[in-house]
């Protein structure tokens, strides 16, 4: 029989959600996994605090050689209008989904070595553009640029970048997002009812045993593509949209998702 290599995994997020699943995967297959999450975590501290990340960074050093894959899952949801939505609830979103992973790729490089993989959890929403979703859309499409780019920065290493884009899946994701439905004159209700009509497909989504079986797949690939995307219906739509006027696109997704009645 062949003998598994035991990995050192940095996983954020780890606390709960995907990233919970993910550890309790790997740790049940022996695997060394450290995890970074706001709480109930081996380090429990907000990842868009640099200086404290950077602390449980130096502890990890002391307790690892090296860093065979990071898997940044650390992020939050909001939604509702881009002019009603408080600039500190936008702050945050940015903070955790783009300044978080920015900090943990940039603090776990260094303790990286050939054959190393930054895994960086996109999502869906980086690929199609939804009403009264525009922040956590943004961000996620954030996350996924970064990750081409810094695929292409490391291009003459061996350490590998990508981005998975995963579908709706069944966890407390949608329960924890933040919603807000301030509203005016210009949206009325569309603001809570397109958030409801996303939130009521919760029975058509993925299972996190069918996503984790996908993931894990995907991070075990010797040589990563740049991005993945989960689920069939959005693989068959992502290649779809390419050949149709942005226009368009943006039309048929208004009538899919906003909502007024």
């Amino acid at each position: 029989m062949k003998k598994v290599k035991k990995l050192n995994i940095i996983i954020t997020g780890s606390s709960s959600g995907i990233g919970q699943t993910l550890r309790k995967y790997y740790e049940e297959r022996g695997h060394k996994v450290l995890g970074i999450s706001l709480e109930g975590d081996d380090y429990n501290l907000d990842v868009s605090d640099k200086e404290k990340l950077a602390q449980a960074y130096e502890d990890i050093a002391k307790k690892i050689d090296k860093i065979d894959i990071l898997i940044n899952c650390a992020g939050f949801g909001l939604s509702g209008a881009i002019e009603l939505i408080d600039s500190k609830q936008i702050e945050k979103e940015y903070a955790v989904n783009v300044f978080g992973t920015i900090y943990a790729i940039q603090l776990a490089i260094p303790l990286m070595r050939e054959n190393a993989k930054i895994i960086n959890i996109s999502s869906a929403c980086a690929l199609f553009p939804l009403p009264f979703r525009a922040f956590y859309c943004s961000s996620k499409s954030a996350v996924s640029m970064l990750s081409d780019c810094l695929r292409m920065e490391l291009s003459k290493t061996k350490i590998q970048s990508t981005a998975i884009c995963p579908c709706d899946i069944k966890t407390n994701f949608t329960k924890n997002r933040k919603k807000d439905f301030q509203t005016n004159e210009r949206y009325k209700d569309a603001i809570r009812l397109s958030a409801e009509r996303i939130d009521s497909r919760e029975d058509k989504r993925m299972s996190v045993e069918t996503a984790i079986k996908i993931m894990t797949k995907i991070i075990s690939k010797k040589k990563l593509k740049p991005q993945y995307v989960m689920g069939t219906r959005n693989k068959i739509l992502y290649q779809i949209q390419k050949f149709f006027p942005k226009s368009l696109v943006l039309k048929t997704m208004t009538k899919l998702f906003y909502i007024d009645k």
